[in-house]
């Protein structure tokens, strides 16, 4: 999963932590299992600056039975 992070203030952001929740999603759409895994921020972003930064995301098979899906999204940031 790739995430682009923008320091729209006027401090660097110095270090922080992203948090992604991956959903198993079954074919109707409903969401039958949330996994979250935390990462260290791309710090440190400058005041005006732009960071991308690309995650490998794994579930475990047996968490996806055939014919559910995983869907990855940020589910929060802290920095400081």
């Amino acid at each position: 999963m790739t995430v682009t992070f923008v320091n729209s203030g006027g401090t660097p952001v110095r270090s922080g932590t992203v948090t992604l929740g991956t959903h198993i999603v079954d074919l109707l759409g409903i969401d039958w299992a949330t996994v979250t895994s935390t990462e260290p921020l791309p710090a440190p972003i400058g005041p005006g600056a732009r960071v991308s930064r690309t995650w490998t995301v794994c579930v475990d098979d047996w968490r996806v039975p055939l014919g559910m899906h995983v869907e990855t999204r940020v589910a929060g940031v802290d920095w400081s």
